[in-house]
Order: structure tokens, then C-alpha cells, then sequence
């Protein structure tokens, strides 16, 4: 899957993206300003934004990976950005600040399975792009940081996602001593799922397109229930609210065309209409 790649053409075209069909069914967004680690500022907040919405509402597309070109995946806010924000009035960090909550939003809330392609660094706000996918699959060179602390300022957009992905402890941890941690820390506390050992970035790319092929084996209705569902969910007890939720949901899912399809695949012994054709 990660052979050529063919250009998709947003609209507007984007300046600090690139979007490729990594494969059918398959877009790849890649960050691409590796001059500076993939920093995002107000534009690439904005691209972001406009990319996730337009690939949500594609119905080509199944799964998105996003990524950052060069040796890092993102050093999170660029520092002239911040710069200028901490020389801004605060109406002007206020709406600055929630153009970035409904970017990570956008890309948390997509009804398609997102997953993180890291390598290198993922520092402050990469770290909370990489917590607001799905999935994350990490080289072993990828070191993670919330890094805000150290520039007197905190996680606090990010903070939700990162609580999400690690726990609130760990969260904390990260965020008040701002630790590095490497990629084998990160997939013990959950913040990755998967970890290759890598020589060569081919091999990163084989594990991402190995996790690809197994969302495209499902239906993307029922992904976006799940989707839906989980974001209903907390860790907690299960109370008489929550078992109403999950019943109703089932009992309404099971009833589409695409359950019918499924199993009927399933019984056929051949594959759905939905897993893309090689």
C-alpha cells in the first residue's frame, strides 16, 4: 500500500498540507512544514480544520492517516505563534484558542477511523494530534513531550485528549514535569498502540497500511457507531442510562443494510461489499 501515491486535490488547496491517496478508500493528510518539525500555526490550525471536513464528507474516503514529512512528526505550537499570542489581548487568545479546540475537535469527532503516523518528535500540541486520533502507531525513534510547562504556559487544550488517551495520572505526570518519554514509555501508558522497530521508514509505513487493511474490513456505518457510542462512554459503573444507550443502539444497527450485508458475506464466505478491491 505505501508504494506511489496519487495527489488529491483539496479545495481550497492547502499551504501547509499535503493530501495523498495512500491507498483506495485511503486518504493520508501529511503536515508539511519540516524546516520547522511541522509546527502549527493559525493556518495550519485552519487547514487542518478544513482538510478533516472535507475528508469526513467524502464518501471515497474510509480511513485518514495523518502525518508529518521530514524527520518529525510535529514540535506542536510553532514559537512565533506563540509569541505573538502571549503579546495579544486575551479576546484574541480566546478565539485563537478555540479556532485549536475545534481543529483537535474536528479531528476526535471524525465518523472515520483516524490513525497517527509518528516518527521523531511529537512535542506539546503534536502530542495532542496523535491523542486525538484513534489509533497511533509509532517508529522507535518517536519521543513524545507536553512540553508546555517548560514555556510557562500549559496543556490545556490538548489536556482532554492526552487524559483520554493516558489516564489522568499519567496526563499529570507528563504535563507538570514535562518528561520526555520514548516510544516504548509511550506504549506501555497507552498514549501509542503499536511500536516497530524500524531501520528505515518502510517499515513504518507497513505496520500503518497492516492496521489500514484491518478498518477497511469494516463497515464504515458500523464504525461510525462505534464511534458515536464510545464517545458516550466513561470508565465508571454501568448504570440503567448507559444499558438503554447500548440496547438501542444495537437493536437499530443490526436492523441497516449493512448488517444484512455482513452477515450474509459472512455465511457466503466471501467478502463484504464494502472492503476495497485490490
Amino acid at each position: 500500500m505505501a508504494a506511489p501515491r496519487n495527489e488529491l486535490s483539496p479545495t481550497p488547496p492547502f499551504s501547509t498540507l499535503s493530501i495523498h491517496q495512500r491507498a483506495p478508500g485511503v486518504a493520508q493528510v501529511t503536515m508539511s512544514r519540516p524546516a520547522v518539525f511541522n509546527a502549527f500555526d493559525e493556518t495550519m490550525i485552519a487547514e487542518l480544520d478544513a482538510a478533516y471536513t472535507e475528508l469526513a464528507a467524502d464518501a471515497s474516503v474510509r480511513v485518514i492517516v495523518l502525518a508529518g514529512d521530514g524527520k518529525h512528526f510535529s514540535a506542536g505550537a510553532d514559537l512565533q505563534w506563540m509569541q505573538r499570542a502571549s503579546q495579544a489581548s486575551r479576546e484574541w487568545n480566546l478565539e485563537d484558542a478555540r479556532r485549536f479546540a475545534a481543529m483537535l475537535a474536528r479531528i476526535a469527532n471524525c465518523p472515520k477511523p483516524t490513525v497517527a503516523r509518528l516518527q521523531g518528535a511529537a512535542l506539546g500540541g503534536g502530542v495532542g494530534l496523535a491523542c486525538a486520533c484513534d489509533i497511533a502507531i509509532a517508529a522507535d525513534n518517536a519521543s513524545f513531550a507536553v512540553s508546555e510547562a517548560k514555556f510557562g504556559i500549559l496543556p490545556a487544550v490538548i489536556g482532554p485528549y492526552v487524559v483520554n488517551a493516558v489516564g489522568k495520572r499519567q496526563a499529570l505526570r507528563l504535563a507538570l514535569a514535562a518528561t520526555r518519554i520514548l516510544a516504548a514509555e509511550a506504549l506501555s501508558i497507552g498514549l501509542v498502540q503499536k511500536v516497530v522497530a524500524v531501520d528505515a521508514l518502510d517499515a513504518l509505513d507497513a505496520a500503518v497500511d497492516a492496521m489500514v487493511t484491518e478498518l477497511l474490513a469494516g463497515g464504515p456505518t458500523a464504525q461510525r457507531e462505534i464511534k458515536q457510542l464510545y464517545a458516550q462512554l466513561a470508565t465508571g459503573p454501568i448504570g440503567d442510562g448507559v444499558r438503554e444507550l447500548t440496547a438501542q443502539t444495537i437493536s437499530r444497527v443490526r436492523g441497516t443494510d449493512e448488517a444484512r450485508e455482513g452477515f450474509a458475506a459472512f455465511l457466503d464466505k466471501r467478502h463484504a461489499n464494502w472492503i476495497p478491491h485490490a
